[in-house]
Parts: C-alpha cells; structure tokens; sequence
C-alpha cells in the first residue's frame, strides 16, 4: 500500500459479499440445514461482525449469500417447464379432476411444500429485491470492516473484489473508489469482479466494447449470447412474479375485498410486476434507473454488425427485429432498404421476418400494458405506461447505411455521418450571455475547456477581497463541515473544512468576526449566481441549492508517494458509473442541481488542480490551476464529470456553489440568511463595501 493511504475503513456493505476466511469462530443461525433462511444469516453475520468475529462474518454472510442464490433457485424449478409444473398445478386442474376450489388448495399446497423444503427454519418471501433485514448493495449499514483484519486473513484481493460489487452498485461513494484505486496501485493490474453482475448485462457490455473496436464477429457472439440470457432472465422473472403480493396500498386490517376483488387486486399486481420485467432486466444490479431502450439497442448493433461481417440475411432480419420497437426510426429503415437491395437477385427480402421471440415478447407487453389500462379505468386506479422503448437511448456512432446507391464505394456502403438522437435536455442550452461585471475577465468557453456548458472566468473578485474572505474562513470554518464532521471525508491526506453562509453572518452579528467581512461572502456568492445565470442565458431563475466556503489543507508526514485525489472523480447531479458509462440521475445524487461554480480565494499551494474528464473518470479533458478571483462554472450533470487533484502542500480555499432552477430545492440556510441581510440592512448595519447591483454591463 502506498505511504500515507488509509486502511480500508469504509468498505461498509461489501461487508457482505466478504469471502468465507475459515471455519473458525462463531456458528450461524440455522447452520447444518440444506438451506437456511438467507435473513437470518445475515443477522448471525452482522452480530458476528459488530463482536470482532470477522472471519465468522465472512463465513454466515458467503452463506447468506449463496442461501438467497438457492432459494431463488428453488423458487423456479417447480414453476418452469417441465414435468414439475403439471405435477403441481397442471393436473388437478384438468377436466374430469377435482372441482377448481380443490384443485387450487393442492397446487398452493404444493408450491409452498415445494419452497418451504429447502428451508429449515421457516419460510422467506422476499427473494426478488432487497429486504429491509438483507441488501446486498444498499448502502445504510454502519458496519466497518478492517483493513488490517482482512491482511491477516490474506483475503485482500477477495476483498477487492467486494468493494468493486459495492461500488458497481454505489457509484458515488468516493472512499471505496479510492480504495479500489489504492488496491490497484498496490496490486498492479489486476481484473476486479462484480459478484452481483447479471450474465447478460456483462455479455451486452462486452458486445459493445468490441464493436466499438469494429471487432464484429466477437460483438456478434457476445451480443447474442446476451440476447438469449435475457430471454432466459426474462422467463424466471415472469415466473417469480408470480409468488405472494404485498397489497401495498391497502391496511391489512381494513381490507375486506371479497374472493373476486382478492383476485383482480391480486393478479394486477402480479401482471404490473411482470410488465415490469422490461425494466429490471435493463437495470444493473442494485441500480434505480435501467439502461435506455436496452432490449432493442441489442438488434441495432447486430444488424450493423452482421452488415460488416457480410451476413446481410441477419443484418436485415436484426434491421427488422429493431424496428418493430421503433418502427418509424429513420436510419434503420434506410439500412433495412440497403440490407434488402443487397438480396434482391438472390433471395426474396420479404421472406427474412423479424426474429419470433421479440414479436413474441412485443405481442405479450402490449397485452399487458392493454390489461393494465383497461383494469385501472374498472377498478378506479391511476395507472400511466412508462416509456419502456426510449429511443434517446441509442447507438452513438456513425454506422447508418445510406439508402443510395449512387453513394457506394468499392468496398461497400458510405456511413452517414449523422448520428442517433441523443437525449433532448430540460431546457435549451445556451451560452456567451453579457457578464455584467466590467472587471470580470472571459478566458474560456466550452470549446476550448473541450465540453459542454462550460465557462472559465477571472477578475470575479480582486486581491483584496479574496484575503478579507480567507481571514473570514479561518474564523468560522469548522472541520467536516458539510460532511457530518468527517474531518478527511474525501483522502486521508487532507483535512476538510468548511462554513455555510448563514453560518458567516451569525458569528459576524455575534461579532466573533467583522460583519462586514461576513457579508462579503453573501455578496460574492450572489455575484456568482447573477454571472451564471446570465452568461448561460437562462430564460428562469436561478436559486441558490447549496453555497460553501471551503479549504483543503495538505497533512504533513502524508503526502509521499501520494497517489489518491484530493475529491475523486463526479458528478454534481447524477451518480456517476464510469464501468457503464452513465450518470444515473436518481437518489442519493442531488438530482435537482442544474449548475454549478467555483470561484477560488487562492493559489499559495501545491497541486489542488481543477479537472473535467470524460465519462471514464479517466481521460482529462481541461485541467485548471486555481487562482485568487477565478472561477470555473458548469452545468451540473454527467456531462461534466470532474475532481481536484490532490492538494500536496499548503491549503486550497473557494467559494463552491450549486445552483437549481426548481424554487422547491431552494437553499433554506439562504433563504434564513436573506432575512438576516434585510435585516441589517434595515438597521444600518454592515453593509460591505462591494457594490453586486452591476452598472455596467459588457
């Protein structure tokens, strides 16, 4: 490990996915059974944990693990094609057999002496998702599994392998990238595994990454292999649907539905999970958000694909696959047309159909989604159909075949030079707005920062200003602040501080320090906001989210061989997962940010830079030396990734700021000290001497 990196304390729930270190210590609950409730192991396994057993930790977690793997297993055998089925639903149902009421008391009795056998000690129903007793990925556990313990174990790449499932699942907590990072410094290359992947997910992702290297025969196997996982996948989730329901929006005790009631709440939410299916399957592992128009992106790089390795019978039958999804999409159509000009003379084009079991699985969504509609208009419930096939979610590249052939070099179809539709944004993006501020200095746009919604910016505030605001900062900041009073919340080797607005005023209407230097923080924040607002040309209001005067100091003795960054790489409105290559705009991230800025206090320090990058985390795309008066802005989402490079020597301090064009994420401290600054100002008292009303506008 390299000198000055911390131990792995902030592993939290890979916790969970530790590797069995040895047969000593504890026992679990319901050890020696063929299967044990999966919950209850990780009780026993937690308990084992919080008592310094964490070889017994391991151990009851593996196996809580592989209990729930199993369980689910179980869970499908009767249920799958196959004689099992008949043999406990099938035929009592059939004519001549026992009456319907019969008929169902043995089929339930079976399915539940099917999926109780297993378990020694009880039933357990939850086997889908995350429990609120058992979650693989959620990250609410407090527990912290030593470094140290795990060196000991000499399990330290197992435990890797941990961090990178939490993190896959948990792309914004910063302390377990770093420590993936520290590990592979340590280890040199090495090749990290997600124990929680779904097999067709990683098969897709693999299918991508060789086309995008134009290796299309290799994107061709994987993509397909993907394809059948995911019918298969399909199928179990269907079948796992089927199992006990919730009636969430019902108390149990006041729900007095009679039998056929029961059984349309019932066979609604049963239906409603199975149309779901659509969406879990296009969601990675311990996600939110599922990967946009998943199932048909996998027929639009195949017919591509097939097109390059000449096979343009499968070129145009994926061509027809994709468009009964998108059956308007331009660029598909054109390349079907090419597809079929190429067979014409040797084979009838109208002979080649869409692949059977994506008609199949459209024909049986529509019902679903047919049904869903017509119960919510009979039975009085609110129902509106997601956009399962959002086609924004769609190849990035150039690989559309023109329809001319006039267009044709020798060595085949010219590739259309446009490309897919990407997202279309909130609002419309603009920029080069006046600056308001005649002493403001522009120095880069968004092209030359290499991005989008970009803008550097000097002169925001002078020499002077920036050393009364730093004599500000070490009166009222606070170690942690913002952080829960984690004093390194980002790198050991730097202590982290910080104070809020409102926090200014108070101490400067206290007089702990000059009220007018405490109001000068108000007033620049306020510049800032005004500057943005006008320089990206915003048509509405831009609000305060969240403003924080910070320093980053460097801790001696810590800074050899340093290898971490002073703020990992992110974004400010999604979770970034670089693996992926998304910004998941869900929770925790704040999804509501839409802009953000840094205006910096000063530059006596070592490192500290600045950098965007792509959505790697990886390549760099501008780098950024701070400077007394300078400030970067942005817009807040996964177009825009970025970090600061670690601060090796002195201390680092800005002004940060977010900003939100919704008035319900307004900042509250802001708000609070708006009222203080009426306030003051209503009783004369001091007003800074800066002047953010602009005068003269550029």
């Amino acid at each position: 490990m390299a000198s000055g990196s911390r131990p792995w304390g902030a592993l939290l729930l890979p916790l969970l996915l530790l590797p069995a270190a040895s047969r000593a210590g504890g026992g679990c609950a319901g050890e020696g059974g063929s299967l044990e409730p999966f919950d209850a192991l990780y009780a026993s396994g937690v308990e084992a944990y919080y008592g310094g057993d964490f070889a017994g930790a391991a151990r009851c977690l593996e196996r809580a693990l592989r209990s729930r793997r199993e369980l689910r297993a179980a869970r499908l055998r009767p249920q799958r094609k196959g004689p099992s089925v008949g043999f406990c639903c099938h035929v009592p149902w059939q004519k001549g057999s026992l009456p319907y009421a019969g008929g169902s008391l043995l089929c339930a009795g079976c399915l539940v002496f099917v999926s109780e056998r297993p378990s020694r000690l009880g039933r357990v129903t939850d086997v889908r998702g995350c429990s609120i007793n058992f979650c693989v990925h959620c990250p609410t556990s407090p527990a912290h599994v030593v470094f140290l313990t795990l060196l000991q174990m000499n399990k330290l790449e197992e435990a890797a392998n941990a961090a990178h499932t939490f993190f896959m699942a948990n792309p914004e907590h910063m302390e377990i990238q770093q420590d993936i990072e520290n590990y592979k410094t340590t280890a040199g290359k090495v090749s990290l595994i997600d124990r929680e992947a779904k097999q067709h997910m990683e098969d897709y992702s693999a299918g991508v990454r060789h086309y995008d290297r134009e290796e299309y025969e290799l994107a061709i196997d994987f993509l397909e292999r993907a394809l059948k996982g995911y019918y298969v996948e399909d199928e179990d989730c269907q079948i796992m649907c089927e199992g006990p329901q919730r009636f969430e929006e019902h108390e149990y005790l006041e729900y007095k539905a009679g039998l056929y009631e029961a059984i349309a709440d019932h066979y609604m939410q049963v239906l409603a999970c199975k149309h779901d299916c659509v969406r879990e399957l296009a969601t990675r592992s311990g996600r939110i958000s599922p990967i946009e128009n998943f199932l048909p992106l996998h027929y639009d790089y195949l017919q591509f694909a097939y097109y390059r390795v000449g096979d343009y019978v499968k070129a145009l039958e994926c061509a027809k696959s994709y468009l009964l999804f998108h059956p308007d999409d331009e660029d598909v159509l054109e390349n079907a047309g090419y597809y079929e000009s190429l067979l014409e003379g040797t084979m009838d084009p109208d002979t080649v159909k869409p692949r059977k079991e994506a008609k199949t699985l459209l024909r049986r969504h529509k019902l679903e989604s047919h049904l869903l509609q017509v119960a919510a208009a009979s039975l009085g419930y609110t129902y509106t159909e997601p956009n399962y096939w959002n086609r924004y979610g769609a190849r990035q590249d150039e690989h559309s075949v023109p329809s001319s052939i006039s267009s044709e070099p020798e060595d085949g179809p010219r590739l259309s030079l446009a490309k897919k539709p990407t997202p279309k944004p909130d609002r419309e993006l603009k920029e080069g707005g006046p600056l308001l501020y005649s002493d403001v200095k522009f120095v880069y746009n968004s092209q030359q920062l290499n991005g989008t919604q970009r803008v550097l910016l000097d002169n925001v505030i002078s020499e002077e200003q920036c050393r009364e605001l730093h004599r500000v900062a070490s009166g009222i900041m606070l170690a942690g602040d913002g952080y829960r009073g984690k004093t390194s919340p980002h790198t050991p080797n730097e202590r982290f501080e910080g104070a809020t607005v409102l926090k200014a005023l108070k101490y400067g209407y206290e007089g702990r320090v000059p009220l007018k230097s405490a109001r000068l923080f108000y007033d620049i924040s306020e510049k800032a906001r005004r500057i943005v607002e006008s320089y990206f040309m915003l048509n509405s209001t831009l609000y305060f989210s969240y403003t924080h005067l910070v320093c980053r100091t460097a801790l001696s003795g810590q800074q050899e061989r340093r290898n971490d960054l002073s703020h990992p790489i992110h974004a400010d409105n999604c979770l970034l997962d670089p693996e992926a290559n998304e910004c998941w705009k869900e929770p925790p991230a704040y999804t509501f940010r839409d802009y953000s800025a840094l205006l910096y206090m000063n530059a006596d320090f070592e490192g500290g830079e600045f950098i965007f990058t792509e959505m790697d985390a990886k390549t760099v795309t501008a780098s950024i030396k701070p400077k007394c008066g300078r400030m970067i802005s942005f817009s807040s989402g996964g177009e825009n990734p970025h970090g600061v490079k670690a601060v090796t020597k002195g201390q680092r301090c800005a002004v940060a700021l977010w900003f939100t064009l919704d008035p319900l994420y307004r900042e509250l401290e802001r708000i609070q000290a708006d009222e203080v600054i009426a306030m003051l100002d209503q009783e004369h008292l001091g007003p800074s001497e800066m002047n953010i009303n602009p005068k003269d506008e550029l």
